[in-house]
């Protein structure tokens, strides 16, 4: 037997270990991962499955139960398994299965959760997380980041169990992990030694961190590691029973010490011995570099699995390749990068290289070279190059017969139909609702959305076509359990919508919600669940007594009738319930508004323009003629907020109600000096809140603030002057400008409306001009 112990995913140990294979020629290979997969294990063979993938072991029965184990094709393990097909000599995965692994992890959530629920604690405890919770294979430590804190262990040997590589790079005088095994493993041309060299460094550290913290089976984290070890034996064991010899075992380094000895079979067996089950399935699932990287949060992740792709396609002429590919990337966005360029940034890289004593140049010297070269000392592309080249964005692939649920086939075959590839990359997408391909894909869009999984967030478009739908789309790995969970609502994606979103309309008595849920549908075209929908609908709106909820409603509903000719639907079935609407919200709403404190007053000024705007695009004179009628009341209601009351007057005046005339007098009357001071800058803000055009265009509104403003005491104007400025902010830079030059012109402005000076002239001035305005005119006689 010979045991391999690697780090997962590095091009420069699965070059070693397909070479060390290659020596050894096993009879059999054992490889660190979830038995549960063996059956799908075969597909590996196949062409169609292109990494970047990852098994995925999920239980049918408890979503929330997910295990990812991604490979890239510069993963050892999937060098291994690959190895092991080709020769057709057996390969099994041999970690803890994770049918017991999810049994232990269900049991520990539901007695985290009872005794939540008995010291009535936060029921959003991490433990039981609202999406699927990978569980990685580990890479030389295994991450137990989700297992208590061992209060009485060393930062030290929290730092050695949880990244072991950290702490020899350390050693090594390196400051990065994945800089130190770049150059001690993946930049190596031959595995002499190689893994013999990682297993006495790895018998070596945890023969000391076990000196100092032995191992206890009362600690969570010790008993899942002493077990998965355990397990590993075991099947070393069955697989010595049936007679191989030639036993390759690859796992992560941190356990190849634990596997080169042998505890007695019965210590083992107590370890595993009644572990509770739970049904699981496992499949493969397309994975992306983005996902491979640190910054994903995954665990075992490398910073650069762009980088090791390109070291494992190119074994020669690594930097002259690699700066082409940048030269490349920036030429595509308008960045010059010429040939003599790509030349002296590689021999830079060299030279850095020869000078830290180093055999080629690494990923460190290349990004000096790239940034001091091409980028000319700029570090903003350098920023590109890390997303498209050090990172990547390589979507993986999978096989049409690999196991999947029949919602996950029929989503598959729209996919394909409606020319829409899943890719890990963002882009954006501008439909044309027109068109009968851009309609089918919106569709299919806004249904994922309806069941939760979120492949594209609309976006705005260019131009003002109510034709035109935009969106941001990114496939994420996660969606493949989002999909899984989903199918229970129907083995198609329109059925499962249509199934969720009734579900989700009978489970609502919130009007809000339930119209933005028929929106959702209609855009989604789901008409088999319109007719209970709307029922709902109309029962909640019914008996609904909020005003505000039914405001809130109403631009909702009123979109959809725009709409509906677009997008082919019959949205007339949404009349009754919009004209009921409007009746109820102009009966209440001047009761609604009475007596409202600053945050009421505010919240309602968002649901009255919302109203406002919901009305005025419904197009109906009988609305328009009830809502304007309102407006009015409301207008002349004592008891109004000043916000309200100036938003009142403004929409009166730009829909005609009141000519400027009228609007000048009731801001007179509002700026009288009996009014409240707070109540008069909540009316000039309810009156002018976003748009200054009316104050640069109308002298008689402009002439009366003015004199208002002049008239102000100091301590008046200081205490006014934040919330004055409050609602002067909210005008465009040009807007604020012109109004400036406007008040240097303030004697012109005030004589051309015909108001008095009074006070303000000055006498002394206009004295010296008498003598000269005498000889101009004795001049003319």
């Amino acid at each position: 037997m010979q045991i391999f112990g690697i780090r997962h995913h590095g091009p420069g140990s699965a070059r070693s270990l397909r070479q060390a294979l290659s020596v050894m020629q096993p009879d059999i290979l054992l490889v660190e991962g979830p038995p549960d997969a063996d059956t799908v294990l075969s597909l590996v063979a196949n062409t169609q499955l292109e990494p970047p993938v990852a098994l995925l072991v999920y239980a049918p029965d408890a979503l929330k139960l997910a295990a990812y184990y991604p490979f890239a094709r510069f993963s050892p393990e999937w060098q291994a398994i690959q190895y092991g097909l080709t020769q057709n000599i057996p390969v099994r995965f041999m970690d803890l299965p994770q049918t017991h692994q999810f049994a232990q992890q269900k049991a520990r959530d539901e007695s985290q959760m009872t005794a939540a629920d008995a010291t009535e604690a936060d029921s959003s405890d991490s433990s039981n997380p609202d999406i699927a919770v990978p569980i990685d294979v580990p890479e030389i430590a295994d991450d137990t980041s989700g297992e208590s804190t061992r209060e009485e262990e060393t930062p030290l040997i929290r730092k050695i169990r949880r990244d072991p590589l950290s702490w020899l790079a350390e050693a090594a005088g390196y400051a990065d992990g994945e800089r130190w095994w770049e150059h001690m493993v993946e930049q190596r041309r031959d595995d002499t030694d190689l893994f013999a060299a990682i297993l006495e460094a790895m018998t070596a550290l945890r023969t000391e961190v076990d000196a100092v913290d032995p191992p206890d089976l009362e600690r969570p984290a010790d008993l899942r590691e002493a077990q998965r070890e355990a397990y590993m034996r075991r099947v070393i064991r069955q697989a010595k029973k049936e007679g191989f010899e030639k036993i390759a075992v690859v796992c992560g380094a941190w356990h190849t010490p634990a596997l080169q000895s042998s505890p007695a079979v019965k210590q083992d067996n107590a370890l595993l011995k009644g572990l509770p089950k739970l049904k699981v399935k496992a499949t493969w699932v397309p994975w992306s570099y983005g996902r491979l990287s640190y910054s994903s949060g995954y665990g075992a992740g490398v910073v650069s699995p762009g980088w090791y792709h390109h070291l494992w396609h190119h074994g020669d002429q690594v930097a002259i390749r690699w700066m082409t590919q940048v030269a490349q990337l920036l030429r595509q966005e308008d960045i010059d990068a010429s040939s003599a360029s790509v030349i002296e940034a590689v021999r830079l890289a060299e030279a850095l290289a020869a000078l830290r004593d180093r055999p080629l140049p690494s990923l460190d010297e290349l990004n000096e070279a790239t940034q001091a070269v091409l980028c000319f000392g700029d570090r903003a592309p350098m920023r590109l190059i890390h997303d498209q080249l050090i990172v990547g964005d390589r979507l993986g692939a999978v096989p049409e017969d690999a196991p999947v649920v029949p919602l996950q086939q029929d989503l598959q075959a729209l996919q394909k139909r409606l020319r829409l590839k899943p890719e890990a990359s963002e882009r954006l997408l501008e439909l044309d609702l027109r068109k009968e391909n851009d309609l089918g894909r919106s569709h299919l869009l806004h249904r994922l959305n309806i069941l939760n999984i979120a492949w594209g967030t609309p976006s705005h478009t260019s131009g003002t076509g109510t034709f035109k739908e935009g969106w941001r789309l990114q496939w994420e790995p996660e969606f493949a359990i989002a999909i899984i969970e989903a199918s229970r609502w129907g083995n198609t994606v329109a059925t499962a919508a249509t199934a969720f979103a009734m579900t989700q309309a009978e489970a609502s008595a919130n009007l809000p919600t339930l119209t933005a849920l028929l929106d959702q549908v209609l855009l989604a075209e789901l008409t088999d669940a319109l007719p209970m929908l709307m029922q709902q609908l109309q029962a909640v709106s019914a008996v609904a007594s909020d005003i505000a909820h039914l405001m809130a409603a109403l631009p909702t509903l009123a979109n959809i009738l725009r709409y509906s000719n677009v997008r082919q639907t019959d949205g007339a079935m949404v009349r009754p319930v919009v004209h009921g609407l409007v009746v109820r919200i102009c009966i209440g709403l001047p009761a609604a508004c009475a007596s409202l404190d600053d945050d009421a007053a505010t919240a309602m000024d968002g649901h009255l323009m919302g109203a406002h705007r919901a009305i005025k695009l419904l197009q109906n004179p009988d609305h328009d003629a009830n809502w304007f009628g309102t407006l009015t009341k409301l207008a002349d209601q004592a008891d109004l907020h000043g916000l309200l009351a100036g938003r009142c007057c403004r929409l009166l005046l730009d829909d005609g109600q009141i000519d400027s005339e009228e609007a000048a007098r009731r801001l007179s009357f509002a700026l009288s000096t009996a009014s409240d001071l707070v109540q008069v800058s909540a009316w000039i803000e309810g009156f002018l809140k976003g748009s200054g055009l009316l104050l640069l265009h109308d002298d008689a509104i402009w002439s009366v603030l003015d004199r208002w403003i002049v008239a102000l005491s100091a301590e008046a104007f200081t205490m006014l002057l934040p919330l004055l400025r409050r609602t002067f902010a909210t005008f465009t830079p040009p807007e604020r400008r012109q109004m400036g030059e406007k008040v240097r012109q303030g004697e012109t402005v005030e004589a051309a409306v015909g108001i008095d000076m009074g006070d303000r002239f000055d006498h002394e001035r206009a004295e010296t001009v008498l003598p000269l305005i005498a000889q101009l005119l004795l001049g003319t006689q």
